[in-house]
């Protein structure tokens, strides 16, 4: 079960063809516009009726974009969504009744631990992001490095009971219409699965992030679930467009919106032009667009057959196309919008595949430009990335999942 953007749902597609070949019986709970994504790689669907794109797209959506920190852009989104969940809830707990075992990402474990605990059904977390307290870091989605040992782990307990209350509505409800008792106070369910040692599975490599070492027993890292892309061939007009010169730059925002498109745009092509490079551009949920001899613009194309023919890659720094530019092995330029993308992009840059880290509200041609002289010119750039990037290909972060699916089944 998952909601979110795409982001949040091509991950689960390996993964869900990995337990697939296992012997399990896969379905994937998400949004009805991924429906496509998922039946192509060979799991069952069930829809979830929010669109999350119309949603960023509305007046509310658009709002998102006048919040200049990520706290306050972090309480907007909270916002929104608590207003979203209670659409969602018939078809989660219809889902859960024909199910044994519940994998459940971050976007709705608290809810989903809720219908699998009035249901019986065993469950486990499989998130992309590390989000349980730890001293180590600032929690990811403030997009923040640290604020002291101490600090980091208060905000961490602070950001689990935000997202507990995003489903203060629905959870009651739903306990009480399967026979739980109510909760006690709020956060009291985080406190249970905190106690009970609920597992939860973190798909993303421990070689990008380490396992904390203060987390409690039951939260491990597996590695990176990639998305299932088994068959699949690029376009003929994008082959064409990459075998007509030297290796271009991607650049794309995923899932992201932004809200001057055009003005965007046409500082990507400068900086590329002045950096003496050919571009790849992904329209993606930002609407970017450009055209040229020197510059393709592009639709949804698998990052794992896009990246590794890249010169560079510039990106939001979510965490599934954080996951696909380290996979491929090429330098990144990141830059990061909102939420746990800074995270990301500061791991890319201690990492030392990444340059620089260009924010986009501090992108202008000069400073995306600068960036990827170095990124495509000094050759430490590529050969950590490369060096990197065998390492991550290596690991088989769905095997962990597996065997812990296996062991609730049991």
């Amino acid at each position: 079960m998952t909601a979110g953007s795409r982001g949040d749902v091509a991950p689960y597609t390996g993964l869900g063809h990995a337990l697939l070949r296992a012997g399990h019986e896969v379905t994937l709970v998400t949004h009805t516009r991924f429906e496509p994504l998922v039946t192509g790689s060979g799991l069952g669907f069930h829809a979830l009726p929010v669109d999350p794109r119309a949603e960023l797209e509305s007046s509310r959506g658009r709002g998102l974009h006048r919040s200049a920190s990520g706290v306050g852009k972090l309480v907007r989104v909270a916002e929104m969504a608590r207003t979203l969940v209670g659409r969602m809830t018939d078809d989660l707990v219809a889902a859960a009744r024909t199910s044994d075992v519940l994998l459940l990402s971050s976007s709705l474990a608290p809810l989903g631990h809720t219908i699998a605990e009035g249901l019986s059904l065993p469950s486990l977390g499989a998130f992309l992001q590390p989000l349980a307290p730890t001293r180590e870091f600032a929690p990811p989605v403030l997009g923040v490095g640290s604020w002291g040992a101490v600090g980091n782990r208060f905000a961490g307990h602070g950001v689990g009971l935000a997202v507990e209350r995003i489903f203060a509505a629905a959870v009651p409800t739903v306990r009480a219409r399967l026979g739980l008792p109510p909760a006690r106070r709020p956060g009291a369910a985080l406190r249970a699965r905190e106690r009970q040692g609920w597992p939860v599975l973190h798909g993303f490599s421990p070689l990008v992030v380490p396992r904390p070492r203060d987390w409690r027993a039951g939260l491990d890292v597996t590695g990176y679930w990639w998305p299932y892309d088994h068959g699949s061939r690029l376009p003929a007009h994008v082959r064409d467009f990459l075998d007509a010169g030297p290796a271009p730059v991607f650049v794309g925002l995923g899932s992201a919106t932004v809200p001057d498109p055009g003005r965007l745009s046409a500082d990507v092509v400068r900086a590329l032009r002045r950096a003496g490079l050919r571009g790849v551009i992904q329209r993606g949920w930002a609407g970017l667009e450009a055209s040229g001899d020197d510059i393709l613009t592009i639709d949804e194309v698998p990052h794992s057959l896009l990246f590794p023919e890249m010169a560079a890659v510039v990106h939001h720094c979510g965490a599934g196309t954080t996951a696909a530019g380290l996979r491929a092995g090429v330098p990144a330029v990141p830059v990061p919008i909102q939420f746990d993308e800074g995270f990301w992009a500061a791991r890319l840059a201690a990492l030392g595949v990444a340059p620089r880290v260009v924010p986009l509200r501090r992108l202008t041609t000069e400073t995306l430009a600068s960036a990827l002289v170095r990124a495509t010119r000094e050759p430490g750039f590529r050969q950590r990335a490369q060096e990197l990037g065998v390492r991550v290909r290596g690991e088989d972060g769905a095997g962990p999942v597996v065997d812990a699916v296996n062991r609730l089944g049991r």
